[in-house]
């Protein structure tokens, strides 16, 4: 693609470079895109609401109100249970992510406008407040509360564990 905004082909891209007085570039839309277009979505990334990580780390959320290591697709079920248009893509990936397994993959988009430019639920007026309301929500997701009431499991492993407790001869 060229500085002229056409492709090698010669079609007419949908963005063109404009000149500005003190010789900077300003790269302007041809045509105006609609918010409901799904590359319009906003993007929310587990880390954004993880309580492990820093300002610096991604996190965007107060830490009081973040959650411990939450995954893409808990993000998705909580907005698409409010009513919201979602989307995940699973094999995304945050940049400041330093960790590639696949327990830190994947991103969530959300549409947070109408075609016309209207919100699609009042509640949620901007990208800040859908994390506030998934952070809210996901530890009171099924699979958050089956996790932290299944401690039985732990007590037996523990009590197996303490026949071999004993002084070990030198």
């Amino acid at each position: 693609m060229g500085w002229s905004g056409r492709s090698q082909s010669g079609i007419q891209a949908g963005f063109f470079l404009q000149v500005r007085p003190g010789g900077w570039v300003k790269m302007a839309c041809a045509a105006a895109r609609s918010p409901a277009d799904q590359d319009r979505f906003i993007c929310i990334y587990p880390a954004y609401l993880n309580n492990k990580k820093t300002i610096a780390e991604g996190r965007r959320i107060p830490i009081s109100k973040a959650v411990e290591n939450p995954t893409a697709t808990e993000i998705q079920d909580v907005c698409s249970a409010v009513g919201l248009n979602v989307f995940l893509e699973k094999n995304k990936m945050y940049s400041r992510e330093w960790n590639r397994d696949l327990q830190y993959r994947g991103r969530v988009r959300v549409q947070l406008k109408q075609e016309d430019g209207s919100l699609c639920l009042v509640q949620f007026p901007s990208r800040k407040s859908v994390m506030l309301y998934a952070a809210e929500m996901i530890p009171k997701l099924k699979t958050r509360t089956q996790k932290t009431g299944g401690g039985d499991q732990s007590l037996q492993q523990g009590e197996g564990s303490k026949k071999g407790k004993g002084k070990k001869k030198k």
